[in-house]
């Protein structure tokens, strides 16, 4: 496929193709578990595991934003979500972590989605580029997540 300025279309990424097979393998895993209470336990074991296969600083940083968005966002439910840990709340992912290593970007990546409320005016952002979980970077991340909720 060719598109209008001459250049092709070369398909998915290996990272993004594999991020799309966790997310399918996490579905599955999802449906064979048992009780709420249960599926809730294994799906905070999974993100808890995820993050302490991270690299240095992207482990350090994802462990801060869970520890941040937990306390903060108590209805919030970790998840994986396309193998990235995630924060959801009635099955709808709020919140999420993309290390940077995932896709080979010079940050990572603390993001929101659509049920997130953290509308302002006609535009507002729904990304934040983490370098370093400072005090001030957790001050800023609990303030999200809590008017994310609200």
């Amino acid at each position: 496929m060719t598109s209008t300025d001459g250049s092709t279309y070369e398909g998915f990424t290996a990272e993004e193709r594999a991020a799309m097979k966790e997310h399918a393998e996490g579905q599955k895993k999802a449906a064979r578990r048992g009780s709420p209470a249960e599926k809730a336990a294994e799906a905070e074991r999974d993100v808890l595991t995820k993050i302490a296969e991270m690299q240095d600083s992207d482990r350090t940083m994802a462990e801060l934003v869970h520890a941040v968005v937990t306390a903060n966002a108590p209805a919030l439910a970790p998840k994986l979500w396309y193998g990235m840990p995630a924060y959801a709340l009635d099955g709808k992912v709020v919140c999420f972590f993309q290390s940077a290593a995932k896709f080979k970007s010079r940050y990572a990546t603390l993001g929101f989605n659509d049920p997130a409320k953290l509308d302002e005016g006609t535009m507002w952002a729904t990304a934040f580029a983490l370098t370093e979980v400072t005090a001030e970077a957790e001050a800023r991340i609990a303030a999200l997540v809590k008017q994310a909720v609200s």
